[in-house]
């Protein structure tokens, strides 16, 4: 295969990675917290044994919208919602992880737990503990629960450090390698969770252009395989 081929491959490879995001991003559109992805290509020149160097492409999954997803009003008791530039820290076998995601619920031990049953951590990173007893549960903007007046403890609401160095481990939950702080520039609802941030229509409109892109490539990779095998049918029926 000539030195066109090989780029047109790269180039294939990339634009079907980024199918598989758009595709994960539509099937994501109503995932609450989700956070949608990108993709971003680069190109890099490889040295080639007697030949000029080649220039590829290669597209790798690293953009992350971090847009704020629309509020839909649930009313439930143990749903909430962040409003601003924060997240919620689960407790994982892995380590403490952030998320967007807060449809949250009480299990058997009392602890306020996500789908999965990650604990729900407070502002000392401790599980938070929901009394079992009949109450009033509400919370105020600064993420502070109470049972009828009382106090119950303040869910920890925190950023990255690094933004652009979280790695997502989940769907909706993400790993920051370089720590995470407290934040105050947000506001918890109670009684809404936050929505996918997916645009499904955009992800519709580039999911036709890179159907479009890569079809192009593939008639490229058949015209090229037509002009080499022609070419050594020459050269065989000339000797």
């Amino acid at each position: 295969m000539e030195s066109t081929g090989y780029i047109t491959l790269t180039r294939q490879s990339g634009l079907q990675r980024e199918m598989q995001v758009v595709a994960n991003n539509i099937a994501n559109a109503a995932t609450t917290g989700y956070r949608a992805e990108g993709v971003i290509f680069s190109e890099y020149v490889k040295a080639v044994d007697g030949a000029p160097s080649l220039s590829m492409g290669q597209g790798n999954i690293g953009k992350t919208s971090f847009e704020q997803g629309s509020l839909r009003k649930t009313n439930g008791t143990f749903d909430f919602a962040i409003e601003g530039d924060g997240y919620f820290l689960v407790q994982t076998p892995l380590g403490d992880r952030l998320t967007r995601a807060g449809a949250f619920s009480p299990d058997a031990a009392g602890q306020l737990v996500t789908p999965d049953g990650y604990p729900v951590l407070d502002a000392g990173r401790a599980p938070l503990f929901v009394p079992a007893a009949a109450g009033t549960l509400a919370v105020s903007s600064d993420g502070t629960l109470s049972m009828d007046g009382v106090p119950l403890g303040q869910m920890a609401l925190v950023r990255p450090v690094d933004p652009l160095g979280m790695i997502r481990e989940d769907g909706v939950m993400f790993r920051a390698d370089a720590g995470d702080e407290p934040t105050e520039d947000v506001r918890v609802l109670q009684g809404f969770v936050e929505g996918s941030n997916v645009n499904p229509l955009l992800e519709l409109s580039r999911m036709i252009e890179v159907q479009r892109a890569y079809e192009m490539g593939q008639s490229f990779l058949k015209t090229e395989d037509e002009r080499v095998r022609a070419a050594v049918k020459t050269l065989t029926d000339s000797q």
